[in-house]
């Protein structure tokens, strides 16, 4: 009970500062709007999404008609990892389909990619034209919560002692071998969002050998640079991230916001369609994400924190924090002495960028309070093989659009398949 009482503290801090300077930050959000918008859907919600919030991934895709196979790799480390695959679509089997690798953000799962559902998730609109689709599941997260000696409760401290720092250079690799291997492809596609970019870049700048291994590397909202994110939770959990780091490891609090059934069931009930608290459900997701109204299917609502968070470890948020205060892209901080013991220097070593030679592209948005258009620019001057760089058109897209907005097939999916094609 203890832990679920530090992490409300930290969120409803967080809430309370954004809800305090929530006229100062966005004068133009139109509250009455979203409430008059909100009414309007409370008849119109379809029985059968009331379902979803509850069904596992290879259940919610196989409920629209696609087929979904379950797959099983163990990191060198002994995480088990369970991928999603879609081999086809609707149509059936056809042969030489290219693999694509889709990697999820922080505190996400497979399921985020899919919820969209059939005309809007990527992985629908990448099967259906053609691709061979596998949806991977860092280590921690609930279809990749289980190690071969480790136990997340009774061994917490051991299980939850990595960053994504440990799912680059192992979950990653050992998921993109695995589908290489079993779809028989030298080269596969790679898209990431979120923190699924930053696993990339620092497996590409690390392990060499990969940057031959991908046909081309997608990464939306890209989150390496990070001193320049306007998250009011981020700068909160930043500016405390020492005294954070010590109180999370003193009261074993060594996973963030754990995914339990309780808030499973209640999410889905708080933030429906016809609960009066889902305008502050809303307007949470886009206190960490930005604000953008317009790109928000709210009868998804309710399906997204029923899957979501998936579980991470708190050292994967803590590295961010150290990203933003550092304003380098560096390996874990274990103070001077620590990293005296760890790298035989004082500072963490940064990742080099420049060793990143697979075709890279980046989409990145204005309105992205995670992702700041500075920090993506540095990131793009470094990289050693960036192909394209594109700002989507719309000026409010958030962090999160790029999974759940309404318009994210015609603002950034067509792009992504275009390009996909002169690979």
């Amino acid at each position: 009970m203890y832990r679920f009482i530090v992490i409300s503290v930290l969120l409803t801090t967080a809430s309370s500062t954004v809800l305090g300077n929530f006229n100062v930050l966005h004068k133009t959000y139109d509250v009455k709007t979203v409430q008059q918008n909100y009414e309007t859907f409370l008849e119109t919600v379809p029985d059968s999404l009331k379902e979803d919030a509850h069904l596992l991934v290879p259940e919610l895709i196989q409920k629209y008609g696609y087929p979904c196979e379950r797959h099983t790799v163990i990191s060198k480390d002994g995480y088990i990892l369970e991928l999603h695959r879609i081999p086809y679509g609707k149509d059936g089997p056809s042969e030489n389909r290219p693999a694509v690798f889709v990697q999820h953000g922080l505190l996400s799962s497979s399921a985020d990619w899919v919820i969209p559902g059939p005309e809007k998730g990527l992985p629908h609109v990448l099967v259906d034209h053609g691709y061979d689709v596998w949806l991977a599941n860092a280590r921690g997260n609930r279809y990749s919560r289980k190690h071969v000696t480790l136990h997340p409760r009774k061994d917490a401290k051991k299980f939850w002692n990595f960053s994504w720092h440990e799912i680059a250079l192992d979950d990653v690799p050992t998921g993109v071998d695995y589908v290489r291997n079993i779809t028989n492809q030298d080269k596969i596609f790679y898209i990431g969002h979120s923190q699924g970019t930053t696993v990339s870049y620092v497996m590409l700048s690390r392990m060499a050998a990969y940057n031959d291994k991908f046909r081309a590397v997608f990464t939306l909202a890209p989150s390496a640079y990070a001193k320049r994110a306007f998250s009011p939770l981020v700068r909160i959990i930043s500016k405390f991230e020492k005294s954070l780091g010590f109180i999370a490891n003193v009261i074993g609090l060594h996973e963030f916001a754990p995914r339990t059934e309780f808030v499973a069931q209640v999410g889905p009930i708080l933030c429906g369609e016809e609960s009066p608290l889902q305008i502050l459900c809303i307007n949470s997701l886009f206190a960490v994400c930005g604000f953008n109204y317009k790109q928000i299917n709210t009868t998804l609502l309710p399906v997204f924190l029923g899957h979501t968070p998936a579980g991470a470890a708190t050292k994967q948020l803590l590295h961010y924090a150290q990203l933003f205060n550092s304003g380098k892209f560096r390996e874990w901080d274990y103070g001077m002495l620590g990293n005296l013991r760890h790298y035989g220097r004082l500072t963490p070593p940064d990742y080099v960028l420049k060793n990143v030679k697979a075709p890279l592209y980046i989409y990145y948005s204005g309105n992205d309070w995670l992702s700041n258009v500075q920090d993506v620019e540095q990131l793009a001057s470094e990289v050693g093989n960036l192909q394209g760089k594109f700002m989507v058109l719309d000026k409010k897209f958030n962090h999160l659009d790029y999974v759940m907005g309404i318009d994210a097939p015609n603002l950034v999916y067509k792009r992504i398949i275009s390009l996909m094609g002169r690979h």
